[in-house]
Order: C-alpha cells, then structure tokens, then sequence
C-alpha cells in the first residue's frame, strides 16, 4: 500500500475550487427529516441506514398553503450526548439543538463557510429560491470536498 503522505491527489473536473463555487456546487441534494416526537433509537436507525451525520425536524406550516419546514437540526453530536450523557428517552424535539440556518442554492460557497463558523453549525438547510422549501443540506464535509479537489 502506498504511504499517504507521498500519495498525489487529483480534482474532480466537476467540481469547481472554493473561490467559484455555490452552495449549488457542493450540497447534498434531498433532505432527510423526521416528525418532532421521532425517538432517539429512530433518528439514530436513519442516520446509521443512510451514513448521514445529521436528520431534519419537521412541521407543516399552517399557511394557505401548507408546507413542509424544517425548524430544527439533530446532529450526530447531539444524537451522542443524548444517548451518551443524557437521557435516551429524549425526542427529535429535544435533540434538535443546532439552530437552523437557511442558504439559497446561488449563495457564494465562502459565504456559506462563513456563516457556518458564525453560527458554530456543522450543516446549512439549502431552501429553493422561489418557494423557500427544504431541497438539501450543505455540510462541512461538503465544503471539506471542495476545498480538497475543486479546480476549475
């Protein structure tokens, strides 16, 4: 096996560097959530089942027209403490202590950086432009990949 350290890495064509790049560039498509009394042992089994390192909470907003929202995040972290630490009867509702932050899909990449260090956040809710609707997730391991291989 060859040694790491002397190992030459390529990026992607596809991906472009950190300086170019949007959200749109670099989140993950989709939105894995649960319902707000979701179980500690569920929220895990989804993020175990799909190898996510955080869930959505959702509610229907009571507008004309009722949506889908997402109003908070469990992280795997908070997943850890609860069941760790804490008491793992707890639910999503309990667990959700990330704060969520939205971005839309045309949002620099820097920025979007920024207001994960801003905000001490791990995972940015991406909202659809016109409707506001959840349509993905933009993670640090996800700028971690553009910092690693953009360069267009």
């Amino acid at each position: 096996m060859p040694d790491t350290a002397t190992r030459t890495y390529h990026g992607s064509y596809l991906m472009p560097s950190l300086e170019h790049a949007t959200v749109a560039d670099a989140m993950h498509p989709g939105i894995l959530s649960c319902e707000p009394d979701a179980t500690l042992t569920e929220v895990a089994q989804m993020m175990a089942t799909e190898h996510v390192h955080c869930v959505a909470v959702t509610g229907i907003s009571h507008e004309e027209k009722p949506q889908s929202l997402v109003w908070g995040i469990v992280s795997d972290l908070d997943l850890i403490a609860a069941g760790i630490r804490d008491n793992p009867e707890r639910t999503a509702r309990d667990l959700a202590d990330q704060p969520v932050i939205a971005v839309k899909p045309s949002m620099p990449l820097r920025d979007a950086g920024d207001l994960m260090l801003t905000h001490r956040v791990s995972h940015l809710v991406v909202t659809d432009a016109e409707a506001g609707r959840p349509i993905g997730i933009l993670s640090t391991l996800d700028l971690a990949g553009v910092l690693a291989w953009g360069e267009a």
